[in-house]
């Protein structure tokens, strides 16, 4: 393991699984206590259309993803408001049409890219040092939102309805989280891929809900979790030679499932 931490590669991608592990530890109680995961699902597939429209521009990918992917959040966020009865079709709609449209830019774009295969399953080579700072002052994004609109999210989560009629500005929170979601999902997808990201923000914050009595605790528990996961699957990826993304993941479910059976045995005994 020692050997491993020597290599520039794999120092940036444990810097960038640290400040993943924050971002989707915070975020993903929020998703899942709100029940988002299919609006973060949709996001996160559309943001393949940006990553084929900043293909087809010569433009950085993640830069075009960032502003691709948060004009269908607010989108998103807009509709699920307006017309909540129906958001699963619309989510469901985007979700293919963000995959077309990304699919068709990459086949107009002149040559071929190798290195979009990281952005759809991640990869532990290609984490640049300007992605790791994006990563950073999404961190700061992140915890200065929750620090000073902690209350006003905890009230929203459990009962937007009597948080509305305290005077808390549900509407523009939620509007916020979903920005926060879709930034959370761009950095992301270079560590895990936009097919696996969703998985770094319900899984941690499934187990994490088990040993927490608070949302505050449930975030500090979710982030422990993410960093165990990434940690390990970046250890095994590159020990086996095989894809970082989904060796991650796969450790995270590995823990899931061991955190049913424990739990369901417990309950027996």
């Amino acid at each position: 393991m020692l050997e491993v931490l020597q290599l520039q590669f794999f120092q940036h991608a444990l810097i960038a699984g640290i400040f993943v592990s924050i971002a989707c530890g915070i975020i993903g109680p929020l998703v899942v206590i709100n029940r988002m995961t299919f609006i973060s699902g949709g996001i996160a597939h559309a943001a393949y259309g940006g990553i084929g429209l900043a293909f087809f521009l010569g433009i950085s990918p993640i830069l075009g993803a960032i502003g691709f992917t948060l004009v269908i959040a607010f989108v998103l966020a807009a509709i699920s408001i307006k017309r909540k009865e129906r958001t699963d079709t619309f989510i469901g709609v985007i979700w293919a049409v963000g995959m077309a449209f990304g699919v068709i830019l990459i086949d107009l774009s002149p040559g071929y890219n190798m290195d979009l295969m990281s952005f759809l399953f991640g990869s532990i080579l290609v984490i640049p040092t300007s992605d790791l700072y994006i990563m950073l002052v999404l961190d700061i994004l992140i915890l200065l939102f929750i620090g000073f609109n902690y209350r006003e999210l905890l009230a929203m989560s459990y009962d937007d309805e009597f948080a509305t009629t305290m005077g808390v500005p549900v509407n523009v929170l939620y509007f916020i989280l979903i920005a926060l979601i879709a930034l959370t999902v761009i950095v992301t997808i270079r560590l895990v891929g936009l097919i696996l990201v969703i998985a770094l923000l319900t899984i941690p914050p499934y187990i994490s809900e088990y040993y927490s009595r608070s949302l505050i605790k449930m975030m500090g528990l979710s982030i422990v979790f993410n960093l165990i996961f990434i940690v390990a699957g970046l250890y095994f990826a590159y020990a086996l030679d095989i894809t970082s993304g989904a060796t991650i993941i796969a450790t995270a479910s590995v823990g899931f499932f061991l955190n049913f059976f424990w739990n369901w045995a417990r309950q027996r005994i």
